[in-house]
């Protein structure tokens, strides 16, 4: 691996409160991201 990924950003998922990291398909859209996963986004409204 030509890069190193300790320096990438990294948010908490309200759902299932796992931490997660910053991925190249987020990367346009890295302020809106809020969930980890899409089945953390289903899911929202259960755990809410």
């Amino acid at each position: 691996m030509a890069h190193k990924k300790v320096n990438l950003p990294e948010k908490i998922c309200p759902v299932c409160q796992r931490l997660f990291t910053w991925r190249k398909k987020r990367e346009k859209d890295w302020d809106n991201v809020v969930y980890c996963s899409e089945r953390c986004r289903r899911s929202k409204t259960k755990s809410e």
